[in-house]
């Protein structure tokens, strides 16, 4: 983790209980939980919203937004369209769940279409990678 100097150059907060995030995405976020995507809604409504666990949509952490993030298992979920297969985000993505893996977590990524046309499946892998991290048995 970065010393609290290192993260206010680089327009984060924090208060050492969370992870640093830039407060200038807070209400972008807030507009993305009112807009979100199909596949964003079919996860959340299906399995995310009612999970024993707090998990919070678009949250910020350092300087992006995430989709989903469980607190207590360091987990973000993210879910990705079209625009993710290009090159020059592919990297980008790369070089964003690197510095989001340094705070401790773990990113796993799911395709719009794989939401919406393999449900069951991609409920299950976040459902395991939920108890993982927690450390219980979840059934899937």
């Amino acid at each position: 983790m970065l010393d609290r100097h290192t993260l206010r150059q680089r327009g984060l907060i924090t208060t050492g209980h969370h992870i640093p995030y830039n407060p200038r995405l807070k209400e972008i976020a807030r507009q993305l939980r009112r807009k979100m995507t199909e596949a964003e809604k079919k996860l959340w409504y299906g399995t995310l919203r009612d999970f024993d666990y707090t998990i919070l949509r678009q949250k910020p952490l350092d300087n992006f937004i995430v989709d989903f993030y469980c607190p207590k298992a360091k987990l973000v979920i993210e879910v990705d369209g079209d625009s993710h297969d290009a090159a020059n985000a592919v990297l980008y993505d790369e070089e964003r769940d690197s510095i989001l893996e340094s705070y401790g977590l773990k990113v796993i990524r799911f395709q719009n279409e794989d939401v919406m046309n393999n449900f069951e499946r991609v409920r299950k892998r976040i459902l395991t990678d939920l108890s993982e991290r927690i450390g219980l048995r979840i059934e899937a």
